[in-house]
């Protein structure tokens, strides 16, 4: 089976999936891996500024097509490293032909999975106004809680202003919004988006995290019928 990936949203979140894909695989030899087909297209508009109405430019129309591409290239599932995007998963559902795999979901059901009752959620703007996590979550029985206005500014700051930008990480600011979450409640923290997936892979963030990422890896490879390595059947962090 192969894997189509709309990419380039942002490009290093993109590398990285792929990265994480060839790791959790569990095989022997590179004829075992996974084949994908990755369009890296950094030009698709930027999500959270059209889910916010701070552009005109909708993104649903550059995803779509390219995952139709895909589909016609012999994908048999599709997947976005673009939490974001998700916000418009039904749509693309709707139009593309093969199916997409919902990153959102997979996560609440993993966590469900592992009887977590209580989270914090670190996104960007779009994704939390979109209730995307929130939604998914309420439907499993999960609590959530998100940052506060003040810190949500850090977190944005974090994703746009160092890792888009490609700036050092202000890890002493993440670990200080971590720990409100976790004072507030939060057994596990949701890492949901792609490029805070790159905190983790540099940095030693200690336990308690689960990385989209890293759930929309797990089941892209299961879904195309891959063997997953033992220590991914579990994704939160020790």
């Amino acid at each position: 089976m192969k894997l189509g990936v709309i990419g380039g949203l942002g490009p290093m979140a993109t590398a990285y999936f792929m990265e994480l894909i060839v790791n959790m695989t569990d095989v022997q030899n590179d004829q075992e891996h996974l084949e994908m087909i990755i369009f890296n297209c950094p030009s698709i508009p930027d999500r959270t500024k059209y889910i916010l109405g701070k552009s005109n430019e909708n993104p649903v129309e550059a995803m779509a097509l390219i995952g139709k591409q895909l589909a016609e290239l012999g994908a048999d599932y599709i997947s976005i490293p673009c939490i974001t995007a998700h916000y418009f998963y039904n749509d693309l559902a709707r139009l593309i032909d093969v199916p997409v795999v919902d990153a959102v979901t997979e996560t609440a059901n993993h966590l469900k999975e592992l009887g977590v009752k209580k989270v914090g959620i670190l996104a960007t703007d779009g994704t939390l106004a979109g209730g995307l996590f929130q939604g998914s979550l309420s439907t499993v029985g999960i609590d959530y809680i998100i940052p506060s206005n003040c810190a949500q500014r850090g977190v944005m700051k974090i994703i746009y202003d160092d890792i888009k930008a490609g700036r050092p990480v202000d890890i002493a600011l993440f670990n200080q919004i971590s720990k409100g979450l976790r004072d507030s409640g939060a057994e596990i923290i949701i890492l949901g988006c792609t490029e805070l997936s790159l905190i983790k892979r540099d940095f030693s963030i200690g336990a308690g995290y689960i990385d989209v990422m890293e759930v929309l890896a797990k089941a892209s490879i299961l879904y195309c019928h891959r063997p997953l390595k033992k220590q991914y059947y579990s994704l939160i962090s020790n």
